[in-house]
């Protein structure tokens, strides 16, 4: 009668209450529990990658990468802070890549081959936004897909 008077109940869910899971083992008095350890970010050192520019009509998407593709870092309008038809402006290119540059910094980016998507009007601007922000553009790829034949024709109208 005396165990079940000491017990308490706790709802389940509620810290305390058992569940079928052994209990963390408790810090010892005056000790307080360690904090689970996180994997430090290691910086790579790359002198040469690439530049995905992905420019539309209503956003331009920067992509700064190694040789190999893996995104070292990347930036667009509406991140920056662009919102609307703002978003797409060679301005706001201009802003993406200083802010995708300023994210890459300690990686030592200092040459890429620029690929260039879409036909918005940033993007003349972001690879001119390369070169002043101190990265050379070494080529320049236009990746916009062009369509060839065009879609199926309408058969022709019965009367």
């Amino acid at each position: 009668m005396e165990e079940q008077m000491n017990q308490t109940a706790v709802p389940a869910g509620q810290p305390g209450a058992e569940t079928g899971a052994a209990a963390p083992a408790a810090a010892k008095p005056g000790e307080a529990a360690k904090p689970r350890s996180r994997k430090r970010k290691t910086s790579r050192t790359v002198t040469t990658g690439r530049a995905y520019i992905r420019a539309s009509y209503n956003n331009t998407i920067v992509t700064l990468t190694d040789a190999a593709g893996n995104v070292l870092g990347w930036s667009s309008a509406g991140k920056v802070g662009f919102k609307g038809p703002k978003k797409s402006t060679p301005y706001a290119a201009s802003v993406i890549v200083k802010d995708v540059v300023d994210k890459v910094h300690d990686t030592g980016l200092r040459e890429v081959n620029a690929y260039v998507c879409g036909i918005g009007s940033g993007r003349e601007a972001a690879v001119r936004a390369l070169h002043a922000n101190g990265i050379n553009v070494m080529a320049i790829k236009d990746m916009t897909p062009i369509p060839h034949n065009g879609c199926r024709a309408p058969k022709p109208r019965r009367v």
